[in-house]
């Protein structure tokens, strides 16, 4: 079924002046206009497009992918206001997302970006933005847990840290004294959920937890040295502000990574930092 909103894979069904017509499995056909059709396209043919409504409440296909889908959250920026509403940079040619005035939460600028989440409309089934999340974006039924991999959209930031939406469902945060790198809100990040508390708040990490964040921090310090001459000023010794500058990483992960690396014989310390082993420069340079 054709739906605003989505990315769909259509069938080629007849070819006009005007572009192609995609059919669905029901037989629904929608036009994907001559800018993005080329002259090898044939019936039969499968394309992979994204359905929304064109300015005259038509549904169309296009082969451009847009910053949000129906279901998704972004950082999309004003480009117009009307009395009625604001429009904001979708990524489409020539099609803007609709925010209307009671999506919004105390008026918008235009030149500005902000956090929306993008919905389809129930009566007009159009693609709608909105500031408001509460029904969409929530703790009530938690579908992650502890561990798991999630995708992140950084939403707001406090003293604390920064709070998160995860996998386009959930509020969690990042707390500012566990953040290694830079972070901005609008940033989309992976992460991976470390505490799911009693009143479901989802707290978030930026790096694995255990072993599998040790060893991926080892590689990422080989890699490190590998690509700076073989050497890194950097022991058990450094500062955690200096090894936070130079590896995003806290003191006690370097400790650990470094304490891999050194037992697998493929670096040494001293007085100046860490380096190479005649060992591991020699298989590097094979």
């Amino acid at each position: 079924m054709l739906k605003a909103g989505r990315i769909q894979q259509l069938t080629v069904s007849r070819i006009s002046e005007h572009g192609l017509y995609l059919a669905d499995e029901e037989q629904q056909v929608v036009l994907l206009p001559n800018r993005y059709t080329s002259l090898t396209d044939k019936v039969g043919d499968k394309k992979e497009v994204f359905v929304y409504h064109d300015s005259e409440d038509r549904l169309v296909a296009t082969t451009e992918t847009p910053r949000l889908r129906v279901g998704e959250a972004g950082y999309l920026r004003v480009v117009d206001k009307t009395p009625h509403g604001a429009f904001l940079d979708w990524g489409l040619h020539g099609k803007d997302l609709f925010l209307p005035n009671r999506n919004q939460q105390g008026g918008v600028l235009v030149g500005h970006s902000y956090i929306v989440y993008l919905y389809e409309d129930d009566l007009t089934g159009r693609c709608v933005a909105t500031e408001k999340f509460k029904a969409w974006i929530n703790n009530e039924l938690i579908t992650v847990k502890p561990r798991e991999e999630v995708s992140l959209l950084v939403a707001s930031e406090s003293p604390i840290g920064f709070r998160v939406i995860v996998n386009n469902r959930h509020w969690g945060m990042i707390y500012r004294n566990q953040i290694f790198r830079p972070v901005a809100v609008g940033d989309r990040l992976t992460g991976y959920v470390s505490r799911i508390t009693d009143d479901n708040r989802i707290d978030i990490s930026l790096q694995q937890t255990g072993f599998a964040q040790v060893k991926d921090s080892a590689e990422v310090l080989l890699r490190m040295l590998h690509e700076n001459g073989g050497a890194l000023p950097l022991n058990d010794d450094s500062s955690p502000e200096t090894v936070k500058q130079m590896t995003q990483m806290s003191k006690k992960v370097f400790k650990r990574s470094l304490g891999v690396l050194l037992k697998r014989g493929v670096v040494a310390t001293d007085e100046h930092g860490m380096h190479l082993t005649e060992a591991e420069n020699a298989r590097k340079n094979q």
